[in-house]
Formats: structure tokens, C-alpha cells, sequence
């Protein structure tokens, strides 16, 4: 096993190191310098855009605040008019993200030992680090006299005697801030009427239900059996669960994806529905045939840059070549696979319409049917998003397919 990245500085005349956490997968920063609540925007937005990390010493809420200021710093830059060619755009669009992230990526706080951040005012961060990156290599007892849950409020950059606290780890505050929103949705859930309004709870880095039109087309599908089925990258189990509802006796779930694995698991559970479903490790198909095989791939084929987005990009379409090309193999004579697909990337002029239908013939299925659906999340609405025009003609279908002859 590859040992973890460290991050270095100098603090208070003294050469420091720790851990380096990015779940993104960012390279540790080269420099880093000590900032607080003295550090002026302008600084700190130089430093940012030379590639100098700020780690941040001084009250959480004023680095949220910087944070803030550095995005306007961002946002004020000249925007250049979006190209006529939508291909174009979209890689502006994509190139203009990444730079975002890379610059708002470079404001860092500590975490100690046991998860927490050793920050003036912090919040308690322990159990969303926890859920993201597994319990604490080892636990420190909570100083005495001081409730669990306030433990980070009353601690400052030096403690009584002046003395800087140990710094286990390093992460940039845009993460942690992520970190903090995505066990919030865990513990709230997302609304799924196709599950007659009860929630699944995604996990970090698994995506999340919330653009619901491809679980409303499985749940209106006809459906080939109530015999067996498999789900062929469940994510947070979502599509299996619904599968179950409808009456389908055995599911088979797959993920490679540990996360995803565990939150197929949790919500399976949860919904009442573990009985049916079969949550197994796989890249992509498990052993064996099955009447009914569905996937609903990543759409666009491109780089994803953080884990939550395997989901929606995949270079070179991997995973629907993958689930097309080793269909028929896993289908039982009469069966069905189901392909859950938006056509985003057509418009996008990153796929073209023919390669879909050529990839078909090329894995020997047919077309039976298509079920279509248009996207109603607030995007497609956005007229000054610079890629409204691919969003507003998007369509999501389910392709209903079988063996050729």
C-alpha cells in the first residue's frame, strides 16, 4: 500500500507536516503559509492564484468568509461570451470549474486526531469526517469538563500555554464544507415518489437520487418478470429498491465502489426491502443470467474530477460499452436489459446519435422499446447557464432491449 500524502510547512519557527486529505484526489499543495483572521482577501487571492495554500489559524467563520470572498474574487473576472460551438462551450465550461476548484481548494484547516478542527467557533465535524474518510487512526480523550458536541468550540489555534495544537491532517475547507452538507442530506434523505414519498439516504460520495426522471421511468416500465433482476451499478440502491417495491422477488445489486456498497446496503435495509436485494461487489455484471438487467450509466463521457462525479461523467463511455457489450451473455433468451440513458452528451456534441445505436448492433440487441422523459430540475431552466441550450433539449429514456434473433 502506497503511504498517504503529507502536506509540510513552517509555523511558529518550526518545521510541521500531517496528513494531506483530498478526496478529489488534488496533489498536496507545494507551499503552504499560515493565514488568519489579520489575512486581507486580496492576499489571500493572490497567494491562491500563484498556487500558495493558505492554512488557516485564526475563527472558522472568518474563513468561511474568505472563502466567500475568494469565489467573488473568481466571479468578477471578465467572462468571455460563450462560443457558438456547444462543444467548445462545455469544455470552457468544464476548464472554468476545474479553476474555480483549484483556487477555492486552497484554503486549509487543520483536523486533529480524532476528526475535529482545532479552530475558534469550528463546528463539530467529527461525525462527517468519520463518514467520509473511516474512524480516526486513534482517539483522544475530550478535556475535561467539556461536552462532546461543544469540544471544537472552545478551542483556539494555541492552547492556555501557547502552545499549537497537533495537526493530524490538513484539508481544504471547500471539502470539509461538502463533507459537512453531504452527511446533512444523509441524515435527511431525498424524497422518492417512486417509492410512494419515502427517502433514500445517499451516502458521501455516492450520487444522490435528486434528478429523479430516470427512477419515474423504471418505476412505469413494464416489467419482463417478477422472477430476478440485476441492478448493474447501484449507487445508493435506489433503482433495485424500487424493483423490490414493484414486486420483483430477487434483486441482484452491484458496485465496485465500497461507499456505494455499504449506502445499497444501509437503504435496502432501511426501506424494508434487504430481503429481496442482494448487494454484491462487481464490475459491473454478477454471475450468472437474468429476465430483466438494468443500468443506468454515467451520461457524458468525460473526466470526472471528484468521486460523486463518476456518476455523471466517464471517459470514453466505459461503463456503457462495459454494460452493452456483455448484455446478451447475462440475459436469459427472452429477457430484457434496460438502459437508462440521458442524451445530454449528444447535444452536447460528445457522442454522437449513431454511436448509441451502432453500439446495439455491435453487442447483437434490439430495440423492443423506448420510454422517454424530459429533465424538470431547475437547470434546464437556467437561460443564463452557458450550456442551456444542450440542458433544455435533454432528454432521459429507458431503452428496452433484447437479444437480436
Amino acid at each position: 500500500m502506497n503511504s498517504p500524502p503529507v502536506v509540510e510547512w513552517t509555523e511558529a519557527d518550526a518545521a510541521r507536516s500531517a496528513r494531506w486529505r483530498s478526496e478529489n484526489g488534488a496533489p498536496p499543495p507545494r507551499r503552504i503559509v499560515i493565514a488568519d483572521d489579520r489575512t486581507k482577501a486580496d492576499d489571500a487571492y493572490k497567494l491562491a492564484c500563484e498556487g500558495t495554500a493558505l492554512l488557516w489559524r485564526g475563527d472558522f467563520h472568518n474563513a468561511r468568509q474568505l472563502l466567500t470572498a475568494l469565489a467573488r474574487r473568481i466571479d468578477r473576472r471578465p467572462r468571455k461570451t460563450p462560443p457558438a460551438d456547444v462543444t467548445q462551450a462545455f469544455h470552457l465550461h468544464r476548464a472554468a470549474q476545474n479553476h474555480r476548484a483549484r483556487i477555492l481548494g486552497m484554503l486549509l484547516v487543520p483536523l486533529d486526531a480524532t476528526h475535529a478542527v482545532p479552530l475558534h467557533r469550528a463546528p463539530d465535524v467529527r461525525e462527517a469526517c468519520t463518514r467520509a474518510y473511516g474512524p480516526p487512526a486513534q482517539q483522544q480523550p475530550e478535556p475535561a469538563g467539556t461536552d462532546a458536541t461543544d469540544a471544537t468550540d472552545a478551542t483556539d489555534a494555541t492552547d492556555a500555554t501557547g502552545t499549537l495544537p497537533p495537526v493530524a491532517a490538513v484539508v481544504s475547507l471547500r471539502e470539509l464544507l461538502g463533507l459537512i452538507g453531504a452527511n446533512e442530506w444523509r441524515k435527511k434523505g431525498v424524497e422518492i415518489p417512486a417509492l410512494g414519498g419515502d427517502r433514500i439516504h445517499p451516502h458521501y460520495g455516492v450520487f444522490s437520487p435528486a434528478r429523479g426522471e430516470y427512477v419515474d421511468l423504471v418505476a412505469e416500465a413494464p416489467l419482463p418478470t417478477q422472477e430476478l433482476a440485476f441492478d448493474i451499478g447501484t449507487g445508493t440502491g435506489v433503482l433495485a429498491s424500487v424493483l423490490a417495491r414493484r414486486g420483483v422477488r430477487r434483486i441482484v445489486a452491484t458496485d465496485q465502489d465500497p461507499r456505494a456498497l455499504a449506502c445499497a446496503r444501509e437503504n435496502t435495509e432501511r426501506l424494508g426491502v434487504a430481503g429481496q436485494v442482494e448487494v454484491v461487489e462487481a464490475d459491473l455484471f454478477p454471475a450468472g443470467r437474468a429476465p430483466l438487467v438494468v443500468c443506468n450509466p454515467p451520461w457524458v463521457p468525460a473526466k470526472p474530477t471528484s468521486p460523486v462525479e463518476h456518476a455523471v461523467y466517464d471517459p470514453g463511455s466505459r461503463m456503457l460499452h462495459g454494460f452493452l457489450g456483455g448484455l446478451a451473455d447475462h440475459l436469459t433468451p427472452d429477457g430484457e436489459g434496460w438502459l437508462i440513458l440521458s442524451d445530454l452528451a449528444e447535444h452536447l456534441g460528445l457522442r454522437p446519435h449513431d454511436e448509441l445505436l451502432d453500439a446495439f448492433a455491435k453487442a447483437g440487441l434490439t430495440v423492443v422499446d423506448r420510454l422517454d422523459i424530459t429533465p424538470r430540475h431547475p437547470r434546464a431552466r437556467d437561460t443564463s447557464d452557458p450550456l442551456h441550450v444542450a440542458r433544455a433539449a435533454e432528454v432521459t429514456s429507458l431503452w428496452r432491449l433484447a437479444t437480436t434473433g
